[in-house]
């Protein structure tokens, strides 16, 4: 496991999250896992978010895809005190770049599950951009990403819908060869029930 040394402070609160990739160099996908630390300070507040490197770069779509995700979240966790900061960690098995939107989807799930303190579920991968009413929007590389996943030992990788039956590849056939089950969202409250077992009131 990447973050298998990783032992966070007793105050702080941790969540790990899968992100799939597709690049153009080959057809197996990228995996990589993005870490969200809260520290529960008191300041600063209102609550701020910070990169705080590893070995993945962001591009600026996948910054402002973060940005979109993090308010997401403070916006629907009315409950919580939203002081301190945040910070996310991008790792991967070798030192890599990234752009794009689609890890946009997944992200909101992971600083919601962060700031309600529920955990993500083993084994559940997913890909989706992400709009600012929750709707979860459609993404390109579909079968790479699913290949990557598997590799890591997911079994149920969650895409946007309507792009299980896309023209340009066949999933049904890919889930049955790789013996894993894709599902289909349309909502970051459907996805969030699906990747932590909780409601998103």
């Amino acid at each position: 496991m990447l973050l298998a040394d990783f032992h966070p402070a007793a105050a702080e609160s941790i969540v790990e999250i899968p992100v799939l990739a597709a690049i153009q160099s080959n057809d197996k996908g990228v995996f990589e896992v993005l870490l969200l630390r809260w520290d529960r300070l008191p300041n600063p507040s209102p609550m701020v978010l910070q990169w705080q490197g590893g070995n993945i770069r962001p591009g600026q779509s996948n910054l402002s895809s973060m940005a979109l995700a993090f308010q997401y979240a403070i916006d629907h966790t009315p409950h919580i005190d939203h002081a301190g900061t945040v910070s996310a960690i991008g790792i991967a098995y070798t030192s890599t770049g990234t752009d794009g939107p689609s890890a946009g989807a997944v992200m909101t799930v992971g600083f919601v599950a962060l700031l309600n303190g529920d955990r993500i579920q083993r084994g559940i991968a997913m890909t989706g951009t992400i709009t600012k009413d929750g709707t979860i929007g459609p993404v390109g590389g579909i079968p790479d990403k699913i290949s990557a996943a598997v590799r890591e030992g997911y079994r149920t990788i969650l895409i946007p819908e309507g792009q299980r039956h896309d023209p340009r590849w066949n999933i049904d056939r890919l889930s049955w060869d790789l013996n894993v089950e894709v599902k289909e969202v349309s909502t970051i409250e459907e996805a969030y029930h699906l990747m932590t077992g909780r409601t998103l009131d």
